[in-house]
């Protein structure tokens, strides 16, 4: 059965810096946008449950990741109290990332501080360790959410800080914000994966590694187009089959690909190879999971690495669907 933990468990992995923080993460995280969503995950009612989520956290702990990241945004703040009671019950040292929406209405740096404080009463926890601005929304600027970032970190309620959704200019901006401070920009999470590659193009990868700055990459399996699962005639449902109305059929000559990759390193599948090819680009992936299979999945995709060339004929497959 799916809910028993059968898999073998392999090496733990390596560990990499977050930024200049000091804190030390497993190169692939877990993400956990799904855990609580009712609308563009049915959540509840699609085939996964809050027992199911427990046993994700479980599974991917044992296998040694200790990255794992939520938003106060997620189900309305459920994946965030879904996360905690998991990190709670598992008794170990992990490094757990949440996220600042800067709603319109939400004008005062102090407008932070309260959301962070509700973040970490429904995580259970007394500090967190990584907080992010979810998005650069006005009508604030970037600098007015460093600053309050700043303020949160010298009042002691996180460890480190990072923002979401960051152009390079809004990125060098908000550095540079904090460094005044002498607090180091953590992360900056955004979309990135093969059929995503703006982080590459616009110059933001690149910013990262000047600045010390780790790029986290959500949606690394393009909310699952890139596992290979779907297809022209089996497309998504609800609200991820309108988004990708269009692009799966131009996505089919990539995901064969990724197949053909996958059986050269052992019978790895496209999500995985998928997954490592944002890991060797130097980001952080970090996939979502709503049961265990979906886990061990993800977690296929450490302990071995893609060639240059792979990954050079993976980037030259991917311009071709532009």
């Amino acid at each position: 059965m799916e809910n028993e933990s059968t898999f073998t468990t392999p090496s733990v992995p390596e560990r990499i810096a977050l930024g200049k923080t000091g804190l030390q993460i497993s190169p692939l995280g877990l993400g956990t946008m799904q855990w609580g969503d009712r609308m563009f995950w049915d959540y509840g009612k699609g085939g996964y449950s809050d027992n199911d989520l427990r046993l994700v956290f479980e599974r991917t702990l044992q296998a040694g990741v200790n990255f794992f990241d939520s938003a106060e945004s997620y189900g309305n703040g459920r994946s965030e109290t879904l996360l905690g009671q998991s990190v709670r019950a598992a008794g170990q040292p992990v490094v757990v990332a949440s996220k600042y929406m800067p709603y319109p209405w939400r004008l005062r740096k102090a407008d932070l501080i309260q959301a962070l404080r509700r973040s970490l009463s429904r995580l259970g926890l007394p500090k967190l360790d990584l907080y992010q601005i979810h998005w650069p929304f006005p009508p604030r600027s970037v600098e007015t959410w460093a600053e309050a970032l700043a303020d949160a970190a010298q009042a002691g309620l996180v460890q480190a800080v990072g923002v979401s959704n960051y152009s390079p200019d809004q990125m060098q901006r908000s550095y540079d914000v904090l460094a005044r401070r002498g607090i180091p920009l953590a992360s900056n999470q955004v979309r990135f994966n093969l059929l995503s590659r703006g982080p590459e193009k616009n110059g933001l990868l690149q910013a990262c590694r000047e600045l010390g700055v780790t790029l986290i990459a959500y949606s690394p399996l393009s909310q699952g187009l890139l596992t290979g699962k779907y297809t022209p005639q089996n497309p998504m449902r609800g609200v991820r089959g309108i988004l990708t109305h269009g692009k799966l059929g131009p996505a089919q000559a990539l995901i064969g690909l990724l197949r053909e990759i996958g059986q050269a390193h052992g019978g790895k599948s496209p999500s995985q190879v998928a997954l490592n090819w944002v890991m060797a680009k130097g980001a952080l992936p970090i996939p979502g999971a709503k049961n265990l299979r979906q886990a061990e999945e993800n977690l296929g995709a450490l302990g071995w690495r893609l060639s240059e060339n792979e990954i050079a004929t993976l980037d030259a497959a991917s311009d071709k669907i532009g």
